[in-house]
């Protein structure tokens, strides 16, 4: 039997998610479908990790099984063949039998972009928050300062969540402006459920000149939910990398 890690690009726009949930179409689902008519026998794949409804990415991982004897090389391709324009496989590599691809990751990258100007753009409207009213992104960077390093992130996550331990790393998280694009990069050890785009949304209020600076590391030590002014919707934030 081999296990073979997947790597999977997707626009999550019209999809709930990547877990598989019943009657509503996901990521998983379409793999799973797919892999089914590639290799002609039921397949479940285990990810490296769940993306909401509505988040893209471009580097999530998820493995499988099988005993059929199809090339390694070749299963990226094919399956890519079987499945709807707005998912893809970009590589498929046998990895060892106990290989996991979530408790084997060492750290995860996400994206988040905001197009900042005053009209929506048709082209990135679906990947990125329209934001009209002008963003100081030094402000947004001091903010960010005040995330960095190893804390208690209970209040820039959401209820729903299954983790009993909230403390995680933030190894990075950088404000960057390219014209009209705003883009935020976030790296850490794991994430709390919907963490980015909580985060984002308060740098944005800072960016906004609605929240000071200090208010940033005044509701991470709070550890209270309610004082985050702002989620971040979900079509800003693309998963870029699981790291091994």
């Amino acid at each position: 039997m081999r296990r073979v890690l997947l790597v999977v690009q997707y626009d999550g726009t019209d999809y709930h998610g990547f877990q598989r949930q019943p009657g509503l179409p996901t990521i998983q689902q379409e793999l799973e479908h797919a892999l089914g008519e590639l290799l002609g026998e039921h397949v479940t794949i285990t990810g490296a990790g769940r993306t909401d409804a509505g988040v893209h990415a471009l580097g999530q991982t998820a493995t499988f099984e099988t005993d059929r004897p199809i090339p390694t090389e070749r299963i990226a391709g094919a399956l890519t063949c079987l499945l709807p324009d707005a998912v893809s496989v970009v590589s498929a590599t046998e990895v060892p039998a106990d290989f996991h691809p979530r408790y084997d990751a060492v750290g995860k990258l996400y994206a988040y972009r905001i197009l900042n100007r005053e009209l929506p753009s048709p082209f990135i409207g679906r990947y990125a928050w329209h934001v009209t009213e002008p963003l100081d992104v030094e402000l947004m960077r001091a903010g960010a300062e005040h995330l960095l390093g190893t804390h208690d992130f209970v209040a820039y996550s959401s209820s729903g969540g299954s983790v009993a331990d909230t403390v995680r790393e933030l190894r990075r998280l950088d404000v960057e402006r390219q014209g009209e694009l705003v883009e935020i990069r976030a790296e850490a050890g794991g994430f709390l459920y919907m963490m980015v785009r909580r985060m984002v949304g308060t740098l944005v209020e800072v960016g906004r000149g609605r929240l000071a600076v200090e208010e940033v590391g005044m509701i991470l030590a709070g550890r209270d939910r309610r004082r985050v002014p702002l989620v971040a919707p979900p079509q800003g934030l693309s998963l870029i990398k699981v790291i091994y």
